[in-house]
Parts: structure tokens; sequence; C-alpha cells
């Protein structure tokens, strides 16, 4: 399985982005897929998790309310949509798969699949 995110840029702060990661190789409905995010000096840190089969969706306090996680297996992609996004949402973005099909996994273990990553730059 190979994971390729996309969508990230420059966005002024209040504004929107919609991340996308599409999935090559099948997804199985054992996984949950999900996305986390690193900024400048700091450890990467869990966003947004999806059920791939099940659709169950577990987010962070951090942006929980800000961001919606869904996914299309028509597709095989995952995506974020991010809503008034802060300065402090700066960070590069990842998605990432794990075999498991409880979505708060994906919170605590290590995932089997990372993509790479996506900038994500908020302006004030």
């Amino acid at each position: 399985v190979q994971l390729q995110a996309s969508g990230g840029g420059l966005v002024q702060a209040g504004g929107s982005l919609r991340l996308s990661c599409a999935a090559s190789g099948p997804i199985l409905s054992r996984y949950s897929m999900g996305w986390f995010r690193q900024a400048p000096g700091k450890e990467r840190e869990f966003v947004a998790a999806i059920g791939w089969g099940n659709l169950s969706t577990y987010y962070a306090d951090s942006m929980k309310g800000r961001v919606t996680i869904s996914r299309d297996i028509a597709k095989n992609t995952m995506y974020l949509q991010m809503n008034s996004l802060k300065p402090e949402d700066t960070a590069v973005y990842y998605c990432a798969a794990v075999q498991s099909t409880t979505v708060r996994a994906m919170a605590v273990m290590d995932p089997n699949y990372w993509g790479q990553g996506t900038l994500v730059t908020v302006s004030s």
C-alpha cells in the first residue's frame, strides 16, 4: 500500500483547505486511515482517523470542530477538510493507515503505512 498526500498550501488565518490522500493498492475494510501533523520544532501529533469499512471517526481535541475526515472508497482516497485555520495549524500533514478497525487505534498505534507529508502554512 502506498499513500500519496496532497492539497497543502498557503492560506490566510480563517481560511480553509482540503487535503487528500490517495491510496494505491486495495485498502481493506480492516484498516483505519488518518492524519497526523508535525509543526516546526514539535513532535508529530494525531489529528483525525476514519474507519475505512465502518466510517467511524475520531478526532484529536486540538482540531475537533474545525476538521472533517472522510473517504471515497471508489477513488481509494481519504480527505481532511480543514476550516477556520489558525497560524498554529501550520505544519506538515501526513496521512497514514493502520491495520485496525478501531479508529482510536490510529492515535495510539504506530501506523503500518505513511504517506509523504504535505505542507500547510497559515499566515496571520
